[in-house]
């Protein structure tokens, strides 16, 4: 028994015919609409820190990035409810819990300052002396001089 591929597809017929990725696209589609119209509403501070993730028997789930945000957004609870009240997207919004999610920063790897030794100079500028590459003769002249100023 072999295995035959399927014939490749454009991006755009797959949405339109695979039922699972045309639900999957409506509700992300539905969820950006939702996150334009609360952005509409939140003060501008706020929106950077703040999506939507989700609605669903009218409880509207928001993700914080910490939790002086979620705190900011218990206290207008029942303002934004008023508001997002008057969008139809929004008419059965009941509740809206808050849930932090920090933002996740990659940091950099740490640099390991190279050691400079005087050692290091002169054998680089013996090598240079040998070396018939002008331009890597070059490099390795301004190798040893960067080691001979530790």
């Amino acid at each position: 028994m072999s295995f035959h591929p399927l014939d490749a597809r454009r991006p755009g017929d797959l949405i339109r015919t695979n039922s699972t990725l045309k639900g999957l696209y409506a509700m992300a589609g539905a969820v950006e609409r939702l996150q334009v119209l609360l952005n509409t509403l939140l003060e501008p501070a706020a929106r950077e820190h703040c999506r939507v993730a989700s609605m669903r028997e009218g409880i509207l789930r928001l993700i914080v990035t910490d939790s002086h945000w979620a705190t900011r957004m218990r206290y207008q609870q029942k303002r934004l409810l008023r508001q997002l009240q008057a969008f139809n997207e929004f008419a059965t919004v009941t509740k809206i819990h808050c849930k932090v999610q920090p933002v996740v920063v990659k940091k950099p790897p740490a640099l390991t300052p190279m050691r400079k030794s005087a050692v290091a100079a002169e054998t680089l500028t013996d090598t240079a002396e040998q070396v018939q590459d002008p331009k890597l003769k070059a490099a390795l002249e301004r190798l040893a001089r960067h080691h001979k100023s530790a």
